[in-house]
Formats: C-alpha cells, structure tokens, sequence
C-alpha cells in the first residue's frame, strides 16, 4: 500500500512537469494505454534448474516510465544504474524510483510512472495503464526474474507514437538479461558482486558459455521468449472503463529437447 501511494503521487507529480523539446511526434496530446505482461517461464519451455521452491519461479512487479529520449531507464550494453541494480537484484524499487524523481526534476523528461503487481508463478498476467504525451512517447520498463542473480526483463525507450498518430497495439517478445551487477550463474546462486561492475547483457542459449548457466542450451540456436508485453491503446469512450485480460497463450517457446 505504501509503494502504491507514493506511485501514485510521484504519478501526479511528474505529469505536471514541464516537457522538453522532442517534437519528431505529432500525435493527439494524450494517449492512455493498457499495458498487459504475460510470464512464459514455465518448466516445459525452460526444463533446466527450473525453480520448483524456496522460491519458485515467479516474476516481481513492473515497474515503468513514460519519457523523452533525454532519459534512460536501462540500456544494453551500458552500465545499470544502482536503482536498476537494487531492483534486479532484489526487487526494491526505491533508488529506482527516486532516480526517475530526479530525472524528471533535473531534465524535465519523465511524463509519469507506472506499476502493475507481482505474478506468483513463473506463467501468467499483470496489467496496468500507463500515459504517454507528443513530447513524452516512450516507454521503459523492468521486471526481475525471481529468483535470480540479478536477472530481468524489460523494454528500453519504445516510441509509440508513429509521426502524427498513437500505435493501436504493440506486442513484444521479452528475453533474459544480466544487469552486470551479480556473477551468479544459477538462478539460485548466492550473492557474488561483480567488481568491477560489467555492462548490461542479454542472456542467450549460448551466453554465458557455461554447462552451469540456468539459461545454457547448447543445442538450440535462440532462447525462447521468457516473456511478452502488449500495449494496447485505450479508446475515448474506453477511458474509465476496466479492460480485460488480453489471453496470450505461451505458445511457440517449448523447449523440444529437453538438456538435463
């Protein structure tokens, strides 16, 4: 309840902000957006060490933001912020959080915040809603992998804004990453910093090369999606209204043959 009030205060907060200068979008001045995310980490499509207790597999809450490209939720291939390290690593969202406060204070480039709740299992739904404006039309966002080193999901600055018009709908696979804060190389490795901190990288069939990496496949060319996003954009005489769940089944991400 504490986490929510205070989303929904910096939510207030940082719509109010004055925005910057990014005019490549046209659109409408407002768009709402239902944001679905849907879990496919069960133990058919991922077989090896899939976490069956203390803790089983599930999926900690989402945690977005709507901005201008003069701000950087995550990014491949750079180094995690110590909000996006805090919330791999162990779910807390607020140096996070405050990290957003600060962007939209400093630079004026954060339209508003977002959360959906934790899933329980390694398979199933969350929602929420989200807004994006002409000068604000990207969306970021992250999801830890539970339990995991330091393991997440997430999208990096999407624009959904097409030149003058909102995207109807978006749907979007979602694969591993390691934010390069943590050297553990299961899902249930003990805490091992890794000094010096290394760049965000996605996790592949075949990277980290390792026979004790979770996520190791050697005979597969490609990890299948361990997630999906869907945003769905929310008509006028919608708005107020309680959408439903959008039923993505996990299909196409089994794992035929099966590595022990």
């Amino acid at each position: 309840k504490v986490l929510w009030t205070v989303l929904v205060t910096m939510l207030g907060y940082s719509s109010s902000l004055p925005v910057g200068e990014d005019a490549l979008c046209t659109a409408e001045e407002l768009a709402k957006y239902r944001i679905i995310f849907t879990g496919k980490w069960s133990q058919t499509a991922f077989p090896k060490q899939y976490p069956l207790y203390r803790p089983p597999a599930q999926w900690s809450s989402l945690l977005g933001v709507t901005h201008s490209s003069d701000y950087s939720m995550w990014k491949k291939n750079e180094y995690a912020s110590n909000g996006v390290r805090d919330f791999a690593e162990k779910g807390e969202a607020w140096a996070l959080m405050k990290e957003i406060e600060e962007a939209g204070e400093k630079i004026q480039s954060v339209h508003g915040i977002f959360s959906a709740p934790a899933i329980s299992s390694g398979t199933g739904q969350t929602s929420t809603e989200l807004e994006v404006h002409p000068r604000h039309p990207l969306v970021s966002f992250v999801v830890r992998i539970v339990p995991s080193p330091d393991w997440f999901v997430g999208i990096d600055s999407l624009n959904l804004c097409e030149g003058d018009h909102w995207m109807d709908e978006v749907s979007v696979d979602l694969f591993p990453y390691d934010a390069g804060t943590d050297s553990g190389f299961t899902f249930s490795s003990p805490n091992f910093a890794t000094i010096p901190q290394d760049t965000v990288t996605e996790i592949t069939c075949s990277s980290p090369s390792h026979p004790a990496n979770s996520f190791y496949y050697p005979k597969l060319k490609i990890l299948p999606p361990i997630a999906q996003v869907t945003m769905v954009k929310i008509k006028k005489s919608q708005l107020g209204l309680s959408a439903p769940f959008i039923n993505l089944p996990a299909k196409s991400n089994e794992i035929i043959d099966t590595v022990s």
